[in-house]
């Protein structure tokens, strides 16, 4: 799913590749029989509307979004119980910029994945943050593991390239009801966030947090994929519920 880490359980275009129900599998052995008579573009899904409605100059690479920090230097660590084994996640704020085709320049935010000690993901997600205080998502560069070689660069896309745009991974100041494209690749990354509580309490083996914002995230590419995210102010994401399962946070440091 889109960035602000860790990219969930749920989607792996983010993380590993989503498990695909059926129907889905049929629907796209369908859109791939109807492209083969030329009935359907054949290169993907048909691009939208979306203007961020904003300038590469707009962005910093100063990220200090009380919701969303990212100090160089700065870490968080996470675990989730799966039906798979446990699944570690470790981030790392790095003194690295990226410039994006888009024309903005981003900071390098490190995203690694373990499950049960082999990695099997490792991404750089690019952010920046508006001159009103919002965080926006450039992009990223990821790549999938499996017996310790690489399987693929699933979820890839750069702000700038093949028609992909930012988007907000944080808003400079939510409200409930608050909705947004996250990321936009079409086909490919077109995530959405929705502000749907301001003030929830959360307790994971970091701590115990208050007044911290809940966002649902979604896909427009899979309707089915869905997760919620807990974000504490002076820490960021503390907590992503999906499917029963929970992606807490253990440990951070730097901020």
């Amino acid at each position: 799913m889109s960035g602000a880490y860790p990219r969930r359980m749920i989607d792996r275009g983010a993380r590993r590749a989503p498990r695909i129900p059926e129907r889905a599998l049929a629907a796209a052995a369908a859109l791939l029989t109807a492209a083969a008579f030329g009935l359907v573009p054949a290169c993907g899904a048909e691009p939208v509307d979306y203007d961020p409605g904003i300038s590469p100059s707009d962005l910093s690479t100063a990220v200090d979004n009380p919701l969303l920090p990212f100090p160089v230097g700065a870490t968080w660590v996470y675990e989730a119980t799966t039906d798979e084994g446990t699944e570690r996640i470790e981030i790392e704020v790095l003194d690295e910029t990226k410039a994006v085709a888009w024309g903005a320049t981003g900071i390098v935010v490190r995203d690694t994945v373990y499950l049960d000690g082999a990695l099997i993901e490792d991404t750089w997600d690019w952010y920046a943050q508006h001159n009103d205080g919002a965080v926006w998502y450039l992009g990223e560069e990821t790549y999938e593991y499996e017996d310790g070689e690489v399987k693929c660069d699933c979820g890839a896309w750069e702000a700038g390239v093949d028609g992909a745009l930012p988007g907000i991974v944080m808003p400079a100041t939510p409200s409930v009801g608050d909705s947004y494209r996250q990321e936009y690749y079409a086909g490919e990354a077109e995530d959405r966030g929705e502000v749907v509580a301001l003030d929830e309490s959360v307790t994971v083996p970091a701590g115990s947090f208050t007044g911290c914002v809940k966002i649902k995230e979604s896909s427009d590419i899979d309707p089915d994929l869905l997760e919620y995210k807990y974000f504490c102010e002076g820490v960021g994401l503390v907590l992503v519920e999906e499917d029963g399962e929970r992606v807490e946070l253990l440990e951070y440091s730097g901020l």
